[in-house]
């Protein structure tokens, strides 16, 4: 994995705004490239997004883990079948909560 190439402080962003930009960042994504998401609370539930949507495609990494501020690196591997493709997100697995990211 790459050294994270741009910060997503989602504690600026407004709610509604938070999980497409994040998503949007990451489907831009080369594969081996990452970027830093900050944010007040373990984004735990984002987490569980990216398994549903874009599973054995990413990898995430928790850089800090609160209690007032969490940073995880979030990056692109390859794609499941694709060539050298593991198939598996590295890193550390979230343990559950809330994320209040979406304004839900």
């Amino acid at each position: 994995m790459t050294v994270a190439t741009e910060l997503i402080d989602v504690r600026t962003v407004p709610p509604p705004e938070r999980h497409p930009r994040i998503f949007g960042t990451f489907d831009a994504l080369a594969n081996g490239a990452s970027f830093e998401l900050v944010n007040d609370h373990d984004p735990v539930p984002l987490y569980f997004k990216f398994e549903e949507t874009r599973g054995g495609q990413f990898e995430w990494r928790y850089l800090e883990s609160g209690p007032a501020l969490w940073r995880v690196r979030i990056g692109r591997i390859a794609a499941p079948g694709a060539a050298g493709a593991s198939g598996t997100h590295g890193g550390t697995k979230p343990n559950g909560g809330g994320c209040r990211c979406s304004g839900a």
